[in-house]
């Protein structure tokens, strides 16, 4: 059963952002119909104000729909949405000529006002949602400007003075413009938070690329000097069979032992990259998650563990962190390594756990997959070669913990309890 508000856990941090823009947005269009609909009905008779509400509404309907398709062609989602800019445009004018029309035909005095209120709002909220869709300052600027003067010119049939209609003109500019600014900045702060995740994704797979680079780079060192030997004494062992030379048998023996040692050194390499220590891997989560914003607090002694014990511990650090930056949207994270009765515990605890069903949290170890996943499963099969065990789950409100649990032999144990003392 999903809980209370997981629609808005189980969202990444852009998709929030996003979430929060779009109902900005249409959080414009509510006081669009507070602001210039609701308080007409304190300054005209019923059935005016009724008028005019039901203008703004339709207007603020059509500013919401223009804002939310802007914003999806913005993310490259949709296409330009030119038909429903041009229908707001088309709506805008009519409602304003409507409030001319009552301004001028309609019961003097407040209702005047009312009117007067509607046609310069409406224009100005659509200036500022119009800009969204479309791109560079100079269009923008000629949308809003378009407004203003339009605003201007549908005051002639008020018969208003040339310097009225001008002021009008420039709080149609001012506002609109503001309003435009501030959906435009909405608008750039959400594509920085989308590109500030893209280049966290790219950088996991730039660590990734560089240690396949690093492998290669190893792989060429041990092979790329002892093939080139094996080619030059092969073909030297050929030259001295072709003459009946007996130094070809030694030859050959020589390019036995340099193919059984360049065998021996890549199964060193290979080890060394399925390794992973403990200390290592600790200093390494402590920088990577640093860089993506996350504070992390590492605390225990790793020195006098066997070899085997700190690289199953180190593969547990190394999946965790790399689930945390993956899945989760932590802010803190906590390793500790502690001894307790002749047993290693590492505990992972971060607080970025996405709530969703009971199969288990994304921003836990093991992803999307929840406990039930690859990364658990292969955890436990590095773990069980050294017998030991595997906990992972919520244990609070956003909080996931995991513990890892490895036996120390009996001579280790002594030395490492020394080491803790």
């Amino acid at each position: 059963m999903r809980r209370p508000g997981g629609w808005w856990r189980v969202k990444s941090t852009p998709e929030k952002v996003e979430t929060y823009t779009r109902w900005s947005f249409h959080f414009f269009g509510v006081i669009e119909i507070l602001a210039l609909g609701v308080t007409a009905y304190g300054r005209t008779g019923a059935g005016l104000a009724t008028a005019l509400c039901l203008l703004v509404t339709a207007h603020a309907a059509v500013c919401m729909l223009v804002s939310s398709r802007a914003l999806d062609w913005t993310r490259g989602r949709r296409p330009q949405p030119v038909r429903p800019m041009w229908a707001l445009v088309v709506v805008s004018a009519v409602v304003s000529i409507t409030a001319v029309v009552i301004a001028e035909r309609g019961p003097s005095g407040e209702v005047e006002t009312a009117a007067g209120s509607v046609y310069g709002g409406v224009l100005c909220y659509a200036a500022g949602v119009i800009t969204l869709g479309v791109h560079g300052r100079r269009r923008r600027v000629a949308v809003v400007g378009a407004f203003a003067v339009g605003a201007g010119l549908l005051t002639f049939p008020l018969e208003m003075p040339l310097l009225a209609s001008v002021v009008l003109a420039g709080l149609v500019m001012v506002t609109g413009g503001f309003l435009a600014a501030t959906s435009i900045f909405s608008l750039w702060l959400l594509n920085a938070v989308y590109a500030l995740d893209d280049a966290k994704e790219t950088r996991v797979r730039l660590a990734v690329a560089e240690e396949r680079l690093r492998f290669g780079r190893d792989l060429h060192d041990v092979m790329g000097r002892n093939l080139a030997v094996i080619a030059l004494k092969s073909e030297l062992a050929v030259q001295l069979s072709r003459r009946g030379r007996p130094e070809a048998v030694e030859q050959m023996i020589e390019v036995q032992r340099i193919a059984q040692e360049s065998q021996r050194e890549v199964r060193d390499v290979v080890r060394g990259y399925r390794e992973a220590a403990l200390e290592v891997e600790l200093a390494g989560a402590r920088g990577v998650l640093s860089a993506a914003g996350i504070v992390s607090e590492v605390t225990g002694e790793t020195a006098g563990l066997p070899a085997e014990v700190q690289s199953a511990l180190g593969w547990v650090v190394r999946e965790a962190t790399t689930n945390v930056l993956r899945h989760g949207d932590a802010k803190k994270v906590a390793v500790t390594v502690r001894m307790s009765e002749g047993r290693v515990v590492l505990t992972v605890e971060n607080d970025g756990v996405a709530e969703t069903t009971g199969d288990g949290p994304p921003g836990g170890p093991g992803g999307a997959a929840g406990p039930g996943g690859s990364g658990l499963s292969g955890l436990r099969e590095r773990l069980s070669a050294v017998d030991g065990t595997l906990e992972a789950g919520p244990v609070g409100k956003g909080v996931f913990r995991l513990t890892a649990e490895v036996p120390l032999p009996a001579a280790a144990a002594g030395a490492a309890l020394g080491v803790a003392s």
